[in-house]
């Protein structure tokens, strides 16, 4: 599996329209969830080969990407 999918995802969610509220309640798939544990797991025992270390990165980015999202997300709730 590749990053494709979570990008698909984060895209989907985007272009379906958001506000501060659904932009806060946004998960991942329980399948990205999965493969970003099983990811995380391996990089602790057996180690990652590089295309599996650059998928890694990829997740994190897109976890850093939305976490600044809700964050701003949060500051537009307040201002309410």
């Amino acid at each position: 599996m590749d990053t494709v999918r979570a990008y698909e995802e984060v895209v989907d969610f985007i272009a379906a329209g958001t506000s501060p509220g659904s932009i806060i309640a946004f998960s991942p798939s329980t399948t990205v969830k999965e493969r970003v544990a099983y990811l995380i797991d391996r990089e602790k025992t057996t180690g990652l080969s590089p295309d599996e270390k650059s998928e890694l990165d990829h997740y994190a980015q897109l976890e850093h990407l939305m976490r600044l999202a809700k964050a701003r997300a949060r500051q537009y709730m307040g201002d309410e």
